[in-house]
C-alpha cells in the first residue's frame, strides 16, 4: 500500500532518507571526479555506478550500449519515470587545484594522450543519479511504478544515447512514460531553472575535405591550389545565415578547424574543414547543412577540382524542446519543494545535447509516439561568489563566471550535490507518488 504524505512531511521525509546517504554520494562523486575517463571508454566509471546501484537493490544491467548502465526499482503499479545521467569526461587539464583534481590521462581513438577533466560536471550528474536512487528506494512504501535509471555514455560526442537506444533500450527494459534530465550550470547553487519549449540547440559537427592538386608554390597555375578554394569557403559559408536564414531564427555557423599544408612553397594536395552548425529548429537546421553542401560543391567546382568534395558527418543532435505540460508539472514538484524563490527562468542555451534523442521517435529510432521529457537546470555557484559577480540577473551574471567546459570549472560544492538529487527525487515522484 501507498502512503500519501502532505508536502511538508514528503519533504522531510527526502532529507532524513538524503542524510543517511549523502557521505556515500559525496565520496562516490570525489572518486569520480578524480578518475575521469573519456566517451565509450568510461569502463571502471560505469562498473563503479553499476555497483553502487545494485547495492540499493535495484537490478541493473551493464554494458548497455556499449558501457552504459541501466537500473530498474519495479515496485507496484504505475508509471515507469527515466531518470538520466552522463558519466564521459573531456580531454581537459584541470586546473581548478582541488585536493581531488584529476592527474589521468588516456589515449584517443587517434592514438594521442590526452588530460582528462571532469569539466562539463558528468561525474555530479551520476553520483546524482545514485543518490537519487538511494533515496528513492528509502521512500517506496510512499510511491508506486518503475524507476528507471540511466547512467548513459558519450553524451560529449552525441553517442551515448543512440548507441543505448540501438542496443533495445526501449525493447529490452520498459519504455518510459516521462523522460527526466538534469545539467549543472553556473547559477546560484541551491536553485533550479527550467525552461518550457525550446531549450537547446540541434548541432551537427561536419568534416569536409576539398581535394586538388598539389605542387610548387613557383608554378600556381600548374596546380589547383586546395588553400585557395577553401578561403572562399570560409567567408562564403556566413551568407548562409545572413542571406538564407529568417532574421527572427538564430543560427552559428562556424569553421573551427581548416588545415592545409606543409610549408610556404608547397601547395598541397588537400585542405580539411571541420563546420560547427547550431539552430533550434531541426527542419532549418537540414536546411543549413544542406546549404553549406550546396556551396561547397559549387566553390569545388568553381576552382577546378580534380573531384568533388567530401563529406563526413562527425556527430549531431537533434534541438532540446521540453515538453511544456511536463515542464509544468516538475516545476510545481520543484516549487513546493524547494520554494519559488529557489526556481528560476533558464535562458535558451545555443549548447546541445543527445538527451532528446531519448524523447525524439524519429530521430532516436524507436518505435512508436514521441516520449514527453523534461531537462532542467541546477545552479553550481556557491553563495558568496554569486554575491560578487556583477549583473541583475542570472543571464548577466552567467557571463562573467567560468562556463563548462572551462579547465576552471567546477560544479562539484556540496549545496549543488545536494540540489541535484533532491530535484530529480522531487521531478520523479511529481509522477510516481
Amino acid at each position: 500500500m501507498t502512503i500519501q504524505l502532505d508536502c511538508f512531511t514528503f519533504k522531510s521525509a527526502i532529507h532524513t532518507q538524503l542524510a543517511a546517504t549523502i557521505e556515500d554520494v559525496k565520496a562516490l562523486y570525489r572518486q569520480l571526479h578524480q578518475h575521469p575517463e573519456l566517451p565509450f571508454q568510461e569502463h571502471n566509471t560505469s562498473a563503479q555506478l553499476a555497483q553502487s546501484l545494485e547495492s540499493l537493490g535495484y537490478h541493473v544491467t551493464r554494458n548497455v550500449g556499449g558501457t552504459g548502465v541501466v537500473a530498474l526499482l519495479k515496485n507496484g503499479e504505475g508509471p515507469t519515470v527515466m531518470l538520466r545521467g552522463d558519466m564521459d569526461a573531456l580531454p581537459i587539464k584541470e586546473e581548478t587545484g582541488l585536493a581531488f583534481a584529476s592527474q589521468v590521462t588516456a589515449v584517443t581513438e587517434n592514438g594521442a594522450e590526452v588530460p582528462l577533466m571532469h569539466a562539463c560536471g558528468h561525474d555530479l550528474h551520476s553520483s546524482c543519479i545514485v543518490g537519487t536512487a538511494a533515496v528513492m528506494a528509502g521512500l517506496k512504501e510512499h510511491w508506486s511504478g518503475t524507476l528507471m535509471l540511466i547512467c548513459q555514455p558519450a553524451e560529449e560526442i552525441f553517442g551515448g544515447a543512440k548507441a543505448m537506444l540501438e542496443d533495445g533500450l526501449y525493447t529490452r527494459f520498459p519504455r518510459p512514460d516521462i523522460i527526466l534530465g538534469q545539467h549543472n550550470m553556473p547559477a546560484l547553487a541551491g536553485t533550479v531553472g527550467h525552461i518550457s519549449g525550446s531549450a537547446m540547440a540541434a548541432c551537427t559537427n561536419l568534416a569536409v575535405t576539398i581535394h586538388g592538386a598539389g605542387g610548387h608554390g613557383s608554378m600556381p597555375a600548374q596546380t589547383v591550389d586546395p588553400v585557395v578554394i577553401a578561403a572562399h569557403v570560409v567567408t562564403r559559408l556566413q551568407s548562409i545565415v545572413s542571406r538564407e536564414v529568417p532574421p527572427e531564427e538564430t543560427v552559428v555557423v562556424t569553421v573551427g578547424k581548416l588545415h592545409a599544408g606543409t610549408q610556404a612553397n608547397i601547395i598541397p594536395h588537400i585542405a580539411e574543414l571541420e563546420i560547427n552548425i547550431r539552430s533550434f529548429d531541426n527542419a532549418l537546421h537540414r536546411q543549413v547543412v544542406a546549404s553549406i553542401e550546396r556551396i561547397i560543391r559549387a566553390e569545388c567546382e568553381a576552382g577546378r577540382t580534380p573531384k568533388p568534395p567530401t563529406f563526413q558527418v562527425l556527430n549531431e543532435t537533434i534541438a532540446l524542446h521540453n515538453d511544456p505540460m511536463a515542464v509544468e508539472h516538475v516545476r510545481h514538484a520543484h516549487a513546493e519543494h524547494f520554494g519559488v524563490a529557489n526556481l528560476y527562468a533558464m535562458p535558451r542555451l545555443n549548447g546541445s545535447e543527445d538527451f532528446p534523442l531519448f524523447g525524439n521517435a524519429q530521430a532516436g529510432g524507436f518505435s512508436g509516439d514521441d516520449i514527453p521529457y523534461v531537462y532542467w537546470f541546477i545552479g553550481a555557484t556557491p553563495a558568496e561568489r554569486w554575491a560578487n559577480t556583477p549583473g541583475e540577473n542570472v543571464s548577466q551574471k552567467m557571463r562573467h563566471l567560468e562556463m563548462p567546459h572551462s579547465p576552471y570549472y567546477f560544479p562539484g560544492n556540496d549545496v549543488t550535490l545536494r540540489t541535484g538529487i533532491e530535484a530529480m527525487t522531487t521531478g520523479a515522484l511529481a509522477y510516481l507518488s
